[in-house]
């Protein structure tokens, strides 16, 4: 009896534990995601939206910048707020989606097909495997505490404004008005862009139904703005609660690269190299500025993002491009080459073998000596 109430007892601890794990889990499950790769986005409490992808182009060159982004978002919320930092008043208007499109095609690794000799994995003898190839693939006097709306209007599913703040709380007072409340957290992010005097795109996402939730991919947005240098932002992504992955494509007139790694994993070159067959939107985005470089870094920390990725020009313009190799083993009339030389080689060795013990056998046998009885002695 005292055995059982004690497996109760500790089944009972057991699956209070067990509870307790599952609610921490799902706390995280259904909070809503404040930022992306390049801004914040921000909901009412009771929704939850995420971006599940982001790709963007940034294209530089004597001082102007322009960023060409498209999200793919999903939750269950009907509207949302994101919130872009720029380091100077920003013109947006609605971008391509087909530049993305022109980008993936451009930037696609190279196919090829290499031959081992002796046999891998999948090759006959050794166990079968799986015969796949797997891509590797930016002072003054402080004004008022406030917000200054330079402009808003409608653009497609956005409702777009132009805004400057001299503080992080007047711009959460601006964006509780217009009905989304701004975590605490963020202010504190946003308070560098506030040092610097830095604006912001805020920009509201609501599909053409009130009762459709936000989902899918977006139309592309495009921000042109002044720049003193090639920057891209980065800053708000540290608020992240899950591992981050940029996606970054460079226009200059020669190769780009991070300065710093700004507390994620190294930045890597997946492409590099000068657009030479380039048409539509992609031609014209790229006049100019012809040298296109595909950077990926992966933020397994979100909270050590330390700065915005300030972009460099490289020592030089070398050309790069992944190559993705399958793997084929070498055969001859599609007999593999290995067992016809093994083989081949074999048959030589037992033919050589089997001649010389046949010669040796042919040889004449020259009989021992006779032995003579000894003598008698008398």
């Amino acid at each position: 009896m005292d055995g059982l109430r004690w497996w109760r007892r500790a089944r009972a601890r057991v699956l209070t534990v067990v509870l307790a794990v599952l609610g921490v889990q799902l706390s995280w499950l259904v909070a809503p995601a404040y930022a992306c790769g390049c801004g914040a986005m921000v909901v009412d409490a009771q929704h939850r939206i995420s971006v599940s992808s982001e790709v963007s182009v940034l294209r530089w060159d004597r001082g102007q910048e322009q960023i060409e982004m498209r999200l793919t978002v999903q939750g269950d919320a009907d509207r949302a707020a994101w919130i872009m930092p720029v380091p100077h008043r920003a013109t947006v208007d609605l971008g391509d989606p087909a530049l993305f499109d022109q980008l993936d095609a451009a930037t696609a690794p190279v196919h090829r097909t290499r031959y081992h000799f002796w046999p891998q994995d999948g090759d006959w003898p050794l166990t079968t495997g799986d015969d796949t190839a797997a891509a590797p693939p930016g002072a003054g006097a402080a004004a008022p505490p406030r917000v200054g709306v330079v402009d808003r209007r409608r653009l497609g599913p956005f409702d777009v404004a132009r805004l400057t703040a001299t503080d992080p709380g007047a711009l959460a007072r601006w964006l509780r008005t217009n009905g989304f409340s701004l975590p605490s957290r963020l202010n504190d992010a946003l308070q560098p862009y506030v040092d610097m005097h830095w604006e912001y795109v805020a920009v509201r996402l609501a599909p053409e139904s009130a009762d459709t939730a936000l989902n899918g991919a977006l139309d592309p947005l495009h921000l042109t703005f002044e720049a003193a240098g090639p920057v891209y932002p980065m800053r708000l992504s540290r608020l992240a609660r899950t591992p981050q992955s940029l996606g970054l494509y460079v226009l200059a007139r020669h190769r780009m690269e991070p300065r710093t790694a700004i507390g994620g994993e190294r930045p890597r070159v997946v492409f590099a190299g000068r657009l030479t067959a380039a048409r539509g939107p992609l031609a014209r985005l790229a006049s100019g500025t012809p040298y296109l470089t595909a950077v990926a870094q992966e933020f397994p920390d979100p909270s050590r993002i330390s700065a915005d990725h300030e972009l460099r020009r490289t020592a030089s313009d070398t050309p790069y491009q992944q190559v993705i190799y399958r793997d084929r083993l070498l055969t001859v009339a599609g007999i593999p080459a290995w067992l016809l030389t093994t083989g081949g080689s074999l048959a030589v060795v037992v033919s050589v073998v089997a001649l010389f013990t046949v010669r040796r056998s042919r040889r004449a046998v020259t009989p021992p000596p006779p032995v003579h009885p000894p003598a008698p002695i008398g």
